[in-house]
């Protein structure tokens, strides 16, 4: 199966798009589009792939579903597109940084496009691609798990030295797919309001992704 992908995890997930589950994922999602409202816009299924090809990852940030809002998804995990009202987990996210790095956060800035760690690296993926308007989890257990575990999989398999955020229940679970004596993998609370003073704030990921980063000569990540 032809999928529009950037070509270097073309190259390392090109069996995934043959297997059977990928097959019916696809069909269901053609469906759903054909049949009403889905996020992210059909181009920005694969944004983060096409963003941070396979060789460039240094940093895997996973979240659950695309936002489900009116004009919020756009392909990467927790990002909105720029002028876009920040999410409550996206502010908790700036303000952990803010935290950790000692750089500023502007809750007014709206400027909650990551295409900028995007570029540098930071692969944040979704382990549902899609979800239906107004309907948190409505896409998942369609496929898009059994793709994005392949993901996961092949990074740690053919890649060393990354780090993995893992926030939440539903993240942790897809850390069993990651060779931790290759890889640097963090785990909190999920940054939503519910549960980000439970541990995410304070976690210090970020500065500690970047310790682990210089410390196999690899470059730091600008979270600012």
């Amino acid at each position: 199966m032809q999928v529009k992908i950037e070509p270097s995890w073309a190259e390392h997930l090109t069996g995934e798009f043959e297997k059977s589950y990928f097959e019916e994922l696809t069909a269901f999602v053609k469906k759903e589009y054909q049949e009403g409202k889905v996020y992210p816009a059909p181009k920005n299924i694969f944004h983060a792939f096409d963003l941070c090809p396979f060789e460039k990852v240094k940093v895997v940030i996973l979240g659950q579903d695309p936002y489900h809002g009116e004009g919020q998804a756009n392909g990467l995990a927790f990002a909105v597109d720029e002028g876009t009202k920040l999410p409550p987990s996206l502010q908790n996210i700036f303000k952990e940084i803010q935290s950790d790095m000692a750089v500023p956060f502007v809750a007014s800035a709206k400027k909650g496009d990551l295409t900028r760690w995007a570029e540098q690296g930071v692969l944040l993926l979704n382990a549902t691609l899609t979800v239906r308007a107004h309907q948190a989890g409505s896409h998942q257990e369609k496929g898009w798990e059994q793709f994005t575990d392949a993901v996961i999989k092949a990074l740690s398999e053919e890649r060393e030295h990354l780090v993995f955020m893992l926030w939440g229940n539903y993240a942790k679970a897809k850390g069993a797919h990651i060779d931790r004596s290759k890889h640097l993998v963090l785990e909190a609370p999920h940054p939503s309001p519910f549960s980000a003073y439970s541990g995410f704030f304070g976690s210090r990921h970020f500065s500690r992704a970047n310790d682990y980063l210089l410390s196999h000569n690899s470059t730091p990540i600008d979270w600012r």
